[in-house]
């Protein structure tokens, strides 16, 4: 009797633990990825507030376990609809539509976040690693975060101005929020 008592206590914490676990979806009205490209005579920046970014959270111990995003890459904005219509014949947007995150281990220290994942882009995955923060509020988490590429590493071959390329880092960062 005493035994059947212990392996169901013991079993108790895992059952709750496990059922702690929540998937929750951004709200795209107040969340966004950016990048910039830098050449020798001017910068690029472009906003995209079309990704659809889940996330695995534990709300009560304030813990994400898994993240997931993908955005059109023919939704990033840079002010210009020729440069950006030039940009998605660089990435070959009609082949490769979209760019996609999928994380192998989120590890979270205070409200630091050491994310690593893999990245398809231009139809090539690589794992990359992403430092973010979580800022938890009454109803609301919000994640916020940077990272680089580079373009080579995803055989994109850098545009260039007056035959000078574009540097070959490709910098992101980001907004996520949601409501919890």
């Amino acid at each position: 009797m005493k035994t059947k008592l212990f392996l169901f206590l013991l079993v108790i914490p895992f059952t709750l633990s496990f059922g702690q676990l929540k998937h929750y979806v951004a709200d795209k009205s107040g969340s966004f990825i950016k990048y910039k490209l830098t050449h020798p005579l001017h910068e690029i920046e472009a906003v995209s507030k079309d990704a659809y970014c889940a996330i695995d959270a534990d709300v009560k111990a304030k813990l994400i376990k898994d993240v997931m995003v993908q955005v059109p890459v023919s939704s990033f904005d840079s002010g210009n609809s020729n440069r950006d219509s030039h940009a998605m014949e660089v990435v070959e947007e009609l082949y490769y539509p979209d760019a996609r995150f999928i994380s192998s281990s989120v590890t979270q220290k205070g409200d630091s976040l050491q994310i690593w994942g893999n990245l398809t882009f231009h139809g090539i995955t690589k794992q990359i690693y992403i430092p973010a923060y979580a800022n938890w509020t009454n109803n609301t988490l919000t994640v916020t975060g940077k990272f680089d590429i580079s373009l080579t590493e995803f055989k994109i071959k850098r545009p260039s101005l007056l035959l000078i390329p574009v540097n070959d880092d490709l910098k992101f960062w980001f907004t996520q929020n949601f409501n919890i």
